[in-house]
């Protein structure tokens, strides 16, 4: 496969933020390192296999990174989570106040960088995605200790969280690029939401230690009390006794006694089956975008079709 030119992008360095904040530059300085920075290698792809030049891919790579780091600092305290990327979370080495603060500037320069490029439509999507985001971390948070939780109230979080990042993957490029077509961001839309919800099923599934090669803490959903999808689809048709064992299980073979082990793994298949269908979904709106792709940017469909199984079965 012929291999979109990137630019090398660079996504902070020291000279991004005031000298005269030294603490805020050493915060910054631990959040993005070791990030893997798959969500602004994917807008960069996208944007250079669209005709992009450097610095709108630059601009691109470092808006989208921003805004998850932010979100990331924002999370972390929220669900008072201690570590992040295997090292102390933010809010636990520099205080929750200039965790928030460090969150709040990154969006501000969002902004201001993004006026600096003069587009106007790309601005007003890029506020409504982090809307979008600050929406589902409400709704999210208020679902923490609601037992009731339904499937769709998750996949309206996920939608809103999730998908909103790999909507803005997809779409901005072509918005940078005053590619409004209402029917081309209908389909890039669709393409978005799908990978949102694949890449947040999967994460749910780590919980249970499926395919977690990430090594993420076993059951800390259900531990700080939020019903993920996984155990939302677990839980159906399981009597109101069976689910309140499963809920005190302190690890992962408890749970599975409680709900019965032949139960767990039924599901599971279950649960991939589901999402397979999701996978094929993505696959007949990728050949809807075909017909909105001039010739010499069909390479992207290409590119674009390895990303929802990468993201559901979790592949390198």
């Amino acid at each position: 496969m012929h291999e979109p030119k990137l630019p090398s992008l660079k996504i902070y360095s020291a000279q991004d933020f005031p000298a005269y904040l030294p603490k805020l530059n050493q915060l910054f300085d631990d959040l993005f390192r070791d990030g893997k920075g798959f969500r602004s290698k994917l807008v960069a792809r996208v944007a250079a296999r669209v005709g992009a030049d450097d610095r709108c891919i630059q601009l691109l790579a470092q808006t989208i990174e921003f805004i998850h780091n932010a979100s990331l600092l924002h999370d972390d305290l929220i669900d008072r989570s201690v570590l992040r990327r295997g090292k102390p979370a933010a809010w636990t080495k520099y205080t929750p106040e200039y965790a928030v603060l460090a969150g709040d500037y990154l969006l501000a320069r969002v902004m201001v960088n993004l006026s600096g490029y003069g587009n106007v439509r790309l601005i007003q999507y890029t506020a409504e995605m982090i809307s979008d985001l600050l929406e589902g971390e409400w709704i999210q948070d208020s679902l923490v200790g609601d037992h009731a939780v339904t499937a769709a109230q998750l996949d309206r979080v996920h939608n809103l969280k999730t998908g909103s990042l790999f909507k803005w993957c997809l779409r901005s490029p072509f918005h940078a690029l005053k590619r409004d077509d209402p029917h081309l961001h209908e389909v890039l839309e669709n393409c978005g939401i799908i990978l949102g919800l694949l890449f947040q099923r999967s994460d749910d599934l780590l919980d249970f230690d499926v395919r977690n090669h990430e090594g993420k803490a076993v059951l800390g959903d259900l531990k700080s009390g939020y019903m993920n999808s996984f155990t939302v689809f677990v839980f159906e048709g399981l009597d109101e006794g069976v689910k309140s064992r499963a809920r005190a299980a302190q690890s992962l073979g408890e749970f599975k006694r409680a709900v019965g082990e032949s139960h767990f793994d039924e599901r599971l298949a279950a649960f991939d089956a589901m999402n397979l269908k999701q996978i094929e979904l993505y696959a007949h709106n990728l050949q809807r975008l075909r017909s909105h792709l001039a010739a010499s940017e069909q390479m992207l469909i290409e590119d674009l079709s390895r990303l929802s199984e990468i993201l559901y079965w979790r592949k390198a």
